[in-house]
């Protein structure tokens, strides 16, 4: 399975697997617009009722729906209280509940999308801006590279925390948060010295000198 955004994909005979990749993400991008349009914790409660109902659908394990919302349960938490205090529960329901709307809805389409589909979809979306001087290559280029970061980062933290728990130190946020810069930086640090290793951006060097 390849791993991709907020889940591994799955093969499947869902409907959902069959959908065209393009009408997946463009139903996602307009889900996305509806939950920002349609403000207040109903439409975000609904948001959340019709992301598990197709979670359900998409026949996606639970184990792998609550590794793709670990991530985000300590943000929600965070992100609760402080709007309850601020704005109140209301506030903070329909900010919290658009936010795991959205982490549901993209986990549905990453676990029955494979990510290639995903990157071939968006490079072809990005084609006709060629002659605006976009290079859908490099669109391409950078959505994969979103895709392997962010659960690169994701295991980063995990494993900077689990450091700091065997060493009895993780109610240091020092000892969580120093550690966690420093090797996302130096993993940032190595990509780009890859991507210059092939080559990438020396075309674009060429044109400025």
């Amino acid at each position: 399975m390849s791993r991709t955004l907020l889940g591994a994909y799955r093969p499947g005979t869902t409907l959902l697997h069959r959908l065209p990749s393009g009408a997946k993400l463009t139903a996602l991008l307009l889900a996305g617009l509806v939950l920002t349009l349609l403000t207040g914790w109903r439409s975000a409660l609904a948001g959340v009722a019709v992301a598990l109902l197709l979670a359900v659908l998409s026949r996606m394990p639970l184990r792998s729906l609550a590794r793709s919302l670990r991530g985000l349960a300590l943000l929600a938490i965070v992100l609760g209280g402080w709007l309850t205090w601020q704005a109140g529960w209301p506030r903070a329901v329909a900010t919290v509940g658009d936010l795991v709307a959205l982490v549901l809805l993209a986990t549905v389409v990453t676990t029955t999308t494979p990510v290639d589909a995903i990157l071939d979809t968006i490079t072809s979306v990005a084609r006709p801006l060629r002659p605006l001087g976009v290079d859908p290559e490099r669109v391409g280029l950078a959505f994969s590279l979103v895709l392997r970061t962010i659960p690169a980062t994701l295991g980063l933290a995990e494993e900077t925390r689990d450091a700091a728990r065997a060493r009895g130190l993780e109610r240091d946020p020092r000892a969580r948060l120093t550690p966690f810069v420093l090797r996302v930086v130096a993993d940032a640090q190595a990509t780009g010295e890859a991507l210059h290793a092939r080559g990438v951006g020396d075309d674009r060097d060429h044109r400025e000198t």
